[in-house]
């Protein structure tokens, strides 16, 4: 670390990297190679590293993502338990169907957590890259949910309406996702020549747009369902001199690798963890920059 760690009120959200590869393949999908050899990882060390970031930021957002968090429920059962009900828990995955664990298991695991877990994120694409479990076993999940789609390279836009259709009769609203490895700080908020963007406000009706430095949200309406169009920056740390002349290392992301190790960004940077229990606090700088964004 150069400098002194700055991050938002209630502490950088923190991602756990789950210690078991998942069966797909997805062709944007970044962190496949992290799992192509599994020696090292450690169900423990995160376990610790878990209780470590609960302690400095006891409120702070957990997600747990991969690798796929549903292909070890008793792993992921043990991480979920040594995290305080102080915190907001997140999980992303395919909800996928698998030869070693049925999807009423899974649904019944999401029943148990139903308390704990504030929303399941899950993958569903316009074109299948996996085998994907039925619509109805998604709608039957026990606690929150939310389908995220990354449209990616060339994406039939004109399958759009029917897609989001698809959900629209179970209510689960959806998220667009930008792929993020080619999103900068130039094309973060430019408007005009985002292709994604136009054909959202061409096919369904704008509300608004609310962001920070690091990632945004243009939220979209459609027959009452809500969708977002989500962009963010491929790294999670912001470097700014305040006005005393301060330079910080302003986080918003911290993640638990497989291993247990804590870093402080998505690009391999080990996190100071001695220097962030003195992190500096600042107001999250998330605002509505236009339009109505009341969902």
């Amino acid at each position: 670390m150069s400098n002194p760690y700055k991050t938002r009120a209630g502490g950088a959200t923190v991602t756990v990297f789950v210690p078991y590869d998942c069966q797909n393949n997805c062709p944007f999908c970044i962190n496949k190679r992290e799992y192509a050899d599994c020696s090292g990882f450690s169900l423990p060390a995160i376990i610790e590293s878990i209780r470590t970031m609960d302690g400095i930021t006891p409120y702070c957002d957990f997600v747990f993502t991969g690798g796929e968090p549903f292909a070890d429920l008793d792993a992921l059962q043990q991480m979920l338990d040594v995290i305080p009900t102080t915190h907001k828990i997140y999980i992303n995955t395919t909800f996928p169907v698998q030869s070693h664990t049925t999807l009423d298991e899974m649904l019944a695991f999401t029943e148990r957590n139903k308390e704990k877990i504030t929303c399941v994120n899950i993958s569903r694409h316009l074109q299948k890259y996996v085998e994907e479990s039925p619509d109805e076993v998604i709608a039957r999940i026990a606690c929150p949910k939310r389908i995220n789609c990354v449209l990616y390279k060339h994406y039939p836009a004109d399958k759009l309406p029917a897609y989001v259709e698809r959900f629209l009769r179970y209510h689960i609203p959806v998220q667009f996702r930008y792929d993020y490895t080619e999103t900068t700080p130039e094309n973060l908020y430019e408007e005009e020549n985002d292709r994604i963007l136009q054909d959202l406000k061409r096919l369904f009706t704008y509300k608004g747009l609310d962001g920070c430095r690091m990632r945004n949200g243009f939220h979209f309406e459609y027959k009452g369902l809500h969708m977002t169009y989500h962009k963010t920056l491929p790294y999670s740390t912001i470097v700014e001199t305040d006005e005393n002349g301060v330079t910080y290392d302003i986080l918003y992301d911290i993640i638990i690798k497989q291993n247990g190790e804590i870093h402080s960004d998505w690009t391999g940077v080990k996190m100071d963890v001695e220097a962030y229990r003195h992190v500096v606090f600042e107001p999250y700088d998330l605002k509505v920059i236009n339009g109505t964004v009341d969902f």
